[in-house]
């Protein structure tokens, strides 16, 4: 049976504010530092954010779960850019609670209960997990003396495919089995999936 370690997890404090003042100081001053951002439009059907002003689609209820779309995700103390940068995610498909919106900005809830804002384009509508007990069992049955397909590190990110009373399918590096609900974050107690 294979255990399926964790990738390193990142959250990184911003950088300290007398530097970022020093760094504006020299752009103002000509030093010709240029910012550059870009944003990522949602063309995915299952993305998790709610339309804008005027669209005729319907707003998702809130709190629901997304996880991260990219790579590295800012995550802010307010609703804008220019709102500073309270973490820095390093974990695309972290599932996160969407707990508030204003215009196109999420306010999310991570696993350990950190809150902030990002950006309505940073987000995907796809469930996914993350393991939180020191050694989850993936399992063969909804069963706990079923047979293990892989032993899941803290931290291992997965998908859930479906959710019962106690028991849910999730698929995580390929492999696919049972997990109970009280393994991983990510569903909310008493939700069925189908």
């Amino acid at each position: 049976m294979m255990t399926i370690p964790a990738l390193r997890l990142c959250r990184l404090r911003p950088i300290r504010p007398a530097l970022v003042l020093a760094v504006a100081l020299v752009a103002a001053a000509g030093g010709g530092l240029a910012q550059t951002t870009s944003q990522i439009p949602i063309t995915d059907a299952t993305a998790g954010d709610t339309p804008t002003a005027g669209s005729s689609a319907i707003s998702l209820k809130l709190p629901r779960f997304a996880s991260l779309r990219a790579d590295e995700v800012n995550l802010r103390a307010g609703p804008g850019t220019r709102y500073p940068i309270e973490w820095v995610y390093k974990r695309r498909n972290l599932p996160v609670e969407v707990i508030d919106e204003f215009d196109t900005w999420r306010r999310i809830r991570d696993w350990e209960g950190t809150e902030g804002w990002v950006h309505q384009s940073m987000l995907n509508g796809r469930r996914s997990i993350i393991i939180v007990d020191d050694l989850a069992m993936l399992r063969r049955d909804p069963q706990e003396d079923a047979r293990g397909v892989a032993r899941l590190e803290s931290g291992v990110i997965g998908r859930v495919d479906s959710c019962g009373d106690i028991w849910c399918v999730v698929t995580a590096f390929n492999r696919k089995g049972w997990l109970r609900r009280e393994q991983f974050y990510g569903v909310y107690p008493g939700e069925e999936i189908r």
